[in-house]
């Protein structure tokens, strides 16, 4: 019987299967309706969904690593009846507020450095299929499971490098094109990644998505 590869190695496998780009079968992403196309944003009604996630420690471009380690720990099996769900995308990170409060996706967030880590929330959204009452447990209790209700987002796609100073500048961008447009965040923001961190930057898709305030009908 061949020996098992080591853990950390085939989640790394996994990842590259399902979020590569290019990749043969498609990933299955959360359901939207585009509400508004402009130059440099999508404005985007949401249904809900579900999410499994997980709250960490660290410098912004390290902790997905531990993250990823978790999350997809719960999905390929680690889990109450060993189920194995489907990897969707993207990836979702947000900062967390000191209190704990949630800090929604791609609100405008200013990180000042402190002798503490800074706190983020990584996240996997489950497949539509499963209810947050169907979805297995996680063995892990750092996982939590919840849904994300329906919801207006602007969303703003770029490919390109995963730094922090990357996501800055477009953050600042989209917050800039919702200002120009009348539109008021509503929260946080959030970092969403769509492909592997071994696809060719200039082929990623990333997104900035910030929650915003409901729009004013006649």
């Amino acid at each position: 019987m061949p020996p098992r590869l080591p853990t950390l190695f085939r989640l790394m496998l996994g990842w590259i299967m399902i979020l590569s780009a290019g990749a043969a079968m498609a990933t299955e992403e959360p359901s939207y309706s585009i509400v508004k196309q402009a130059t440099d944003y999508e404005l985007r009604r949401y249904a809900a969904y579900r999410v499994a996630e997980v709250e960490v420690k660290g410098a912004f471009e390290s902790v997905g690593g531990e993250a990823f380690r978790l999350l997809a720990g719960y999905i390929f099996g680690d889990n109450q009846g060993e189920t194995k769900i489907a990897m969707t995308a993207p990836v979702s990170q947000q900062p967390v507020r000191e209190q704990g409060t949630r800090i929604e996706m791609t609100a405008p967030v200013t990180q000042t450095p402190t002798a503490d880590p800074e706190r983020y929330r990584v996240s996997f959204i489950m497949p539509a299929r499963y209810s947050l009452e169907t979805l297995p447990r996680p063995n892990n209790p750092r996982i939590q499971l919840r849904e994300e209700p329906a919801r207006l987002v602007a969303a703003r796609r770029y490919s390109g490098t995963w730094s922090e100073t990357r996501y800055r500048d477009e953050e600042r961008a989209l917050l800039d094109a919702l200002a120009r447009d009348g539109l008021s965040p509503h929260g946080a923001p959030i970092y969403a990644r769509y492909n592997s961190p071994f696809s060719l930057p200039m082929l990623r898709r990333n997104e900035i998505l910030v929650e915003v305030e409901e729009l004013d009908t006649p």
